[in-house]
Formats: structure tokens, sequence, C-alpha cells
């Protein structure tokens, strides 16, 4: 049987996987269902529908935090249930290419292939990639060459800033903030001003609906939670004014860590990003106003990608698929060499 080859994109609230010759085949939350600390009851979205909802014996857990794996036992039985999944059920030879952030330990790089390894399948190979990388391949650049591109990718828990030049990093900032940590501060703000508790599934409806990066829209939405004085569900109306005074902090962090990173950029790769402005990925690049504040204060063209939150897969794909990108891969042998 001829091996099969595979890009997973372990991101803090989805998992990602590409399928050589049939393209991207999952695309579901990165979480996973344990009954009675023990039993795989449910992973991926079936699992996120338990979240919040679920008695004591079931926990629901996710594995990735701030762009590592924090639960790497649940994240290998996670893993192994998705490709389980993938490969009908059937044991099967299998190459993986797996993203991974830029700024993290080699330590917490090794467990993203320590997972891999350990996910009951019969491993040809493994590769690493280095996020910042796929995420540019993804949105359609060519990295190749001498022209250097700017990369921002804002996801669940980090935000990634990335100058990429002739197929390597340049320079790479990473912060721990992300649409995670806007859902936080919109829950925190409802209580402290409605003295309403709502979960995080709420908060991330009024994100993605109210969430505008610059003052001056007046939209709202009616939402459910618990009044915490008298314990009573209660329902309240919210308001984009009220979104944008709880996030425009953390917006504003993500605006100077790409202020910084251009202000290191080498001169002559700044009068390339000049012309090609800066692309924005992930899956809060789609916030209402997010390219005009960042073009207000940096004077660049700011380019939102389309499918924003798939361009890491998309660029392992590309990898996968194109024989002269396979450099831009790093194979571990030696890693495989002690199965």
């Amino acid at each position: 049987m001829a091996a099969k080859t595979y890009g997973i994109d372990l991101g803090t609230n989805t998992i990602k996987v590409y399928k050589k010759g049939e393209g991207v085949v999952l695309h579901e939350r990165n979480i996973i269902a344990i009954e009675n600390k023990k039993n795989v009851l449910a992973v991926g979205d079936e699992a996120y529908e338990m979240n919040e909802k679920a008695p004591v014996s079931i926990k629901v857990i996710s594995p990735v935090r701030n762009g590592v794996i924090a639960d790497i036992g649940n994240m290998q039985r996670l893993l192994t249930y998705t490709i389980n999944k993938l490969n009908g059920g059937k044991k099967s030879t299998s190459s993986f290419f797996i993203a991974v952030p830029t700024d993290i330990t080699a330590v917490e790089k090794k467990s993203f292939y320590d997972t891999v390894l350990a996910s009951n399948s019969k491993i040809k190979d493994i590769s690493i990639v280095e996020k910042s990388i796929a995420d540019a391949l993804g949105v359609g650049l060519d990295i190749t060459n001498a022209r250097g591109v700017m990369v921002v990718n804002i996801g669940a828990d980090t935000t990634e800033v990335s100058i990429i030049s002739l197929g390597g990093i340049v320079l790479s900032k990473l912060i721990n903030i992300g649409g995670n940590k806007l859902d936080e501060s919109i829950k925190l703000y409802v209580k402290k001003k409605y003295n309403l508790a709502i979960g995080s599934k709420t908060a991330e409806t009024i994100k993605k609906n109210l969430t505008f990066a610059l003052p001056g829209s007046n939209e709202s939405i009616s939402v459910f939670g618990r009044n915490v004085v008298n314990g009573l569900p209660a329902q309240m109306e919210i308001n984009s004014e009220m979104v944008y005074d709880s996030i425009r902090e953390y917006l504003h962090t993500i605006v100077d860590a790409i202020k910084v990173i251009l202000e290191r950029t080498p001169p002559e790769i700044s009068s390339d990003i000049i012309e090609s402005g800066i692309y924005v990925t992930g899956g809060s690049a789609t916030i209402k106003g997010l390219d005009r504040l960042i073009a207000e204060n940096t004077d660049l063209k700011v380019n939102i990608c389309d499918k924003a939150d798939s361009t890491v897969v998309e660029g392992l794909g590309r990898i996968i698929e194109e024989p002269d990108l396979k450099e831009l891969a790093t194979n571990v042998k030696q890693i495989i060499n002690r199965r």
C-alpha cells in the first residue's frame, strides 16, 4: 500500500489536516472529551459542543495553549483518533509535515513531532515546517526569492509577526495575544459592567458579530447568561462600543508588535514591504476595520487574506504537492530512527 502524506496544523483552537492529492480533509476544533479520566468520548467539533455543558465525569480539554502543546497525553489521544478516522480505521504507513511556531523553545518544538511519533501510526518520516513559512506559502506568496514579505498571523492564543526572505525567517516576534484573549476580555467586561456571567461560546459569538478595530460602530446583539447578583438566568443587549472598549488595548498591542518588527527590518526589505504591504492571516484577521487600524499606524497597505484561518495548512499542502518547496521543510530523521 502506498504511503499517505499529511500536513498537520495543530492550532490552539482548531486542528487542520491536508492530505496529499485530496486537499484539506479536516478542519475541526482542537478539543477532546474524556469520560472517567480514560475513555475518549469525542474529539473535534463534537467535543466542542460538550464544552461548558458536560457533567463532572466528562472533562473537555484543549491540549494546545499559547501555541504549544500543553497536554501531550491528550494531544496524542486526539491525534491518534483523528489519524485513524482519516485512514478508515486501518493502520497505514504515513509521512507527516507539521507546522510549528518559530519563537518557541527546542523542547516545545520537539513535543510536536513526539506527539505524531506516538500517534499509533506507521511512520515513514516526519518533517517540521516553520509556521510563518507555511503561512506565507498558503497566502500564495513566492518566498524563495530575495524579495522580502511580512506576514502577521493572529491566532487563538498568539500573534506571530514575521519577515521572510529567501525561504527563511529574517525576523520574528511571538506575543501571547489572540482571539481567546479577546473573548476573555469580553467576558470580564460584560460581568463587570452588566453583572452578567457569560460563557466562552457566547463571548466568541459577541466577538464575531460586534468586534470593530476602530471606534464609531453602533451595532448590538442580545445574549444570555447568569445574573451574578441574584443567580438567575438573564438576557442582555450588548453593543459594539462596549466590545471595542474591552479589546482595544489588545489590538493596539498587536499593532505595536508589528511596528517593533518594522523598525528592526533591514532597509532593502523595507522597500519590498512598502510595495507589497503587510499580509494578515489567522482566525482573527477578519475583525472589521483591522486593516484600517494597522494601515493608519504603519502607513502601509494591509492585505487581509482569503480563508485567513486556513493559510498555514494550505501552505503545508503546497510543500507536499510541489517538489521544489520540499527544501523548506526539515526532516526529523534522528527521531524516526529511534523507533
